[in-house]
């Protein structure tokens, strides 16, 4: 609680030069911070949720995230989207098993569906095709798009770390 009140304190002096205009909600934001705060808690996955992967492993998934950002770099999306995608991977692995093959159609996917929701200008499948050299159609990806979207059942609006990123730095 002391932890909570001191964020809180130093949340209130960011917000104090926000007070004035009132697009920005500034008296609502503590308790928007909650709700992020709360619902990040109910939406946690088990740390170890990769043990239940018996086709892929930690190391493999380290190289998916590590090629993501360097797509995302790419394309010049948004933070926002990248920390959605791995989000969205992280969750979906959670629930999902994957065969090493698909693995890299999973993060095309979620990076899609993630870029949907952050971005402006989403980028067009073809490129996506491209950035897999390949291995993947726009069927597969859509396919696999859409497993994801019903396997999370549209639950694309939990708080990311970014979220909090943004707020506390």
């Amino acid at each position: 609680n002391d932890e909570r009140d001191y964020m809180r304190r130093d949340s209130d002096d960011i917000d104090a030069r926000d007070a004035s205009n009132q697009l920005l909600c500034s008296e609502y934001v503590n308790e928007m911070y909650d709700i992020f705060r709360q619902s990040e808690v109910e939406s946690q996955l088990n740390p170890n949720y990769m043990s239940t992967q018996p086709y892929i492993n930690e190391r493999m998934r380290t190289i998916l995230v590590d090629w993501l950002i360097e797509v995302h770099l790419k394309f010049k999306m948004v933070p926002e989207t990248l920390y959605l995608t791995v989000n969205v991977i992280d969750r979906y692995l959670a629930q999902k098993q994957v065969r090493r093959s698909k693995l890299q159609l999973v993060g095309v996917a979620a990076l899609l569906a993630a870029s949907k929701y952050e971005e402006i200008y989403p980028p067009e499948l073809r490129d996506l095709v491209y950035i897999t050299d390949r291995a993947y159609n726009k069927q597969e990806i859509l396919a696999m798009e859409n497993d994801i979207v019903n396997t999370l059942c549209w639950n694309m609006t939990v708080p990311t770390v970014h979220s909090f990123l943004c707020r506390f730095l």
